[in-house]
């Protein structure tokens, strides 16, 4: 599959997708996928970013690090992943004895397609005694020449337990995806000086701009905003936080995931149960608060504030699980064009056809699974 360079990658929207299928048929052809799931003893896993009607019939929608702990311990024979090919790749690298499923096998990435195993071996040539981490956003032969996968949820845990465990003068290969680098950089610095960054990006993140961010701020003042960090405007928006020009209260450095367990507790407190889920956040109990991803942020202030507006930066397929998680509260996208065209390729007639006709399977070769196996452990380990 070759895949352009990110910067010449255009956004798409989702509505294009799906054009044409009625509710009814949309309705019908879910019933056809389940049961068709039943016969073939499949398990359906969905990311954040797909559509509403294929996220609405897995078994498990959920971000990067959540599907492969899901595809990990999926009990079933069929793991069809409905996300971009690197993800089935992953899931068959951790099921290796079960049939891996994606429903289109041209639903690539920008963002796995900005290193390859020949740039990645060179740049480590360089630094011989480098750690390489590389977000799971990458091919399996990568990860084979890595010491450590991460997600967007756990890279400062990834890197933060190399310096303790290796010293803090440790060398760290840090790819591809320059936005999530520098985010690790801010937050563990100094620490994180010896860290290189390689110069990649996803396409839709990267198209998130620090003026989406002032154009939505004037447009919705009392709005908390959850930004990914894999985002154009996350290093500006760290800095407005750093120089006082936004109030970090309202400010929530996020995984997708991180996202869904705020909105989980936002509707808490929206729908009425304030004193329960500030009392939840202040002891620890309940679901994740606002901003738990955020070292020092104020969570049982944020529940306070009640906000009924949220901003979103992301690609918008996760809008769809917030407003189901959140339905009392506003969210708005920062940019509504932020739609991976990747993501939107897989659709709920081919998740059907790949069901009925077992069709198009990811498997990864041995000698390359048993050693990219290694640094997914390394993540799913650490959490």
């Amino acid at each position: 599959m070759n895949l352009p360079m990110a910067a010449t990658l255009p956004m798409a929207p989702t509505r294009e997708t799906n054009a044409g299928l009625s509710p009814e048929e949309i309705e019908r052809m879910q019933g056809e996928v389940r049961a068709l799931a039943e016969e073939r003893g499949a398990v359906i896993l969905a990311h954040n970013y797909q559509v509403p009607e294929v996220q609405d019939v897995a078994d498990y929608v959920g971000d990067s690090l959540g599907l492969s702990r899901k595809a990990a311990a999926a009990e079933g024979e069929v793991i069809v992943f409905c996300g971009v090919h690197f993800m089935a790749e992953t899931a068959s690298i951790l099921c290796p004895e079960k049939t891996v499923l994606i429903p289109d096998l041209d639903a690539g990435c920008s963002l796995a397609a900005s290193i390859d195993a020949g740039q990645l071996a060179d740049w480590k040539a360089e630094y011989p005694r480098g750690v390489v981490v590389m977000y799971v956003n990458t091919t399996a032969e990568v990860k084979a020449l890595t010491d450590y996968c991460c997600t967007s949820s756990n890279a400062v845990e990834v890197v933060r337990h190399i310096y303790a465990t290796r010293g803090e003068d440790t060398e760290i290969l840090f790819g591809p995806d320059m936005w999530l680098g520098s985010y690790v950089e801010k937050i563990l610095s100094p620490p994180a000086r010896r860290m290189h960054v390689w110069d990649g990006e996803c396409h839709v993140h990267a198209g998130i701009r620090p003026s989406d961010i002032e154009a939505t701020r004037a447009a919705h003042p009392g709005a908390d905003f959850l930004i990914h960090p894999e985002c154009g405007c996350s290093t500006s928006v760290m800095e407005y936080v750093a120089s006082g020009d936004v109030s970090s209260e309202g400010v929530h450095m996020l995984s997708t995931g991180g996202m869904l367990k705020y909105a989980e507790a936002l509707e808490r407190v929206a729908g009425g149960a304030t004193e329960h889920a500030i009392g939840a956040a202040e002891s620890g109990d309940g679901p994740a608060r606002p901003g738990a991803d955020r070292p020092g942020a104020d969570r049982a202030g944020a529940l306070r504030a009640k906000p009924r507006e949220a901003v979103v930066a992301t690609e918008i397929g996760m809008l769809h699980p917030l407003r189901m998680a959140a339905p009392d509260v506003d969210f708005i996208p920062a940019n509504p064009d932020a739609s991976c065209k990747y993501m939107k390729m897989i659709t709920l007639p081919k998740l059907r056809d790949a069901l009925r006709d077992m069709k198009y399977e990811v498997r990864v070769p041995e000698e390359i699974a048993v050693r990219a196996k290694v640094p997914i452990d390394r993540m799913v380990a650490l959490g």
